[in-house]
């Protein structure tokens, strides 16, 4: 693949730097200071954006929700006839239901459970009935489906967590695995062994983890977005993290598909990835093709790459 890219497909935006969670996998909540994405940089960043042919935006972080002008930045991207979609924890959809259905294309909330395992997960007490509102309000105007995080909070009720996604009228649902060895999330360092093994499972949970995963694609047919073998890979990468299996890389095209946009200007070529500069002033393309990312572009062999092996998503050029 080229390491100077002509076209940008996606980029995923983080606006803002904090969230309004707590959850036991992930520690932006843990930031300690408040930075966002202002509507002035991005303007000086829509030149570039048309020349890449960026035709979808992302909005991630962070809650995006918690940002001053959030529709602000859709008001930009809209105007450029760009698709954009909400990633979100739901806890602030009802208050913006409003303006979430006039200005986003899509929505897909975080459901990590069953209501009493959601809001234990992510430190939210009454958190999956404030979700249940916010998507009460808006799904029949605007997509709505959910994503869910696999550990070891939910492992053994991934059927349950499906199951109350379809009783909220969501569209679908996917699940990933945890994250447990990079630096993305706001990890100042790599987790260290204890902390990975709160996330982690054991070789029971494991087992149990697998029967889940084939009652899923039994009883939920097309409901889960992901085919059988990609929940299977849920299962295989937490037995690679045990030393049971190797850990394989999903085949992915993400650094040439697309770019992550951290609330302070920080450009990585995915969520898990080294940042490859900093964005300002409207110089989005030059650090896209700057010496640093094109370098990086260049020398990524995703299935030798340690990174990429570990990694539990993936972005195909088919998909």
């Amino acid at each position: 693949m080229n390491a100077l890219l002509d076209s940008l497909p996606i980029v995923i935006l983080y606006p803002h730097s904090r969230c309004n969670c707590r959850c036991r996998m992930c520690d932006i909540w843990k930031t300690d200071t408040r930075q966002e994405i202002t509507p002035d940089q991005l303007e000086r960043w829509l030149p570039d954006f048309e020349k890449l042919s960026v035709r979808w935006v992302v909005l991630s972080g962070g809650e995006p929700l918690m940002h001053s002008d959030l529709f602000g930045l859709c008001a930009l991207l809209r105007r450029q006839g760009i698709r954009i979609t909400l990633l979100t924890s739901g806890l602030l959809l009802e208050r913006f239901a409003q303006k979430v259905v006039a200005w986003m294309d899509e929505v897909i909330v975080s459901i990590d459970g069953p209501p009493d395992v959601h809001d234990r997960i992510r430190g939210t007490p009454g958190g999956f009935a404030r979700i249940a509102a916010g998507v009460n309000a808006i799904r029949s105007l605007v997509p709505v489906s959910a994503r869910s995080t696999v550990q070891r909070e939910n492992h053994a009720c991934l059927t349950e967590t499906a199951r109350a996604a379809r009783n909220l009228g969501m569209r679908s649902i996917s699940f990933l695995a945890a994250d447990l060895t990079s630096e993305a999330f706001n990890r100042p360092y790599t987790w260290d062994p204890a902390r990975q093994g709160e996330i982690a499972l054991t070789d029971e949970e494991i087992a149990v983890l697998e029967g889940e995963l084939v009652t899923l694609s039994a009883e939920f047919g097309g409901f889960i977005r992901e085919s059988p073998e990609k929940l299977r890979r849920i299962a295989q990468h937490f037995r690679a993290h045990l030393g049971q299996c190797s850990a394989v890389a999903p085949i992915c095209s993400a650094p040439w598909l697309s770019a992550v946009i951290e609330s302070d200007g920080t450009m990585r070529p995915c969520f898990f990835h080294q940042s490859v500069g900093r964005v300002s002033n409207g110089d989005f393309l030059s650090i896209l093709n700057g010496p640093q990312a094109a370098s990086f572009r260049s020398g990524l062999d995703i299935e030798a790459n340690p990174i990429c092996q570990r990694c539990v998503c993936s972005l195909r050029s088919a998909e």
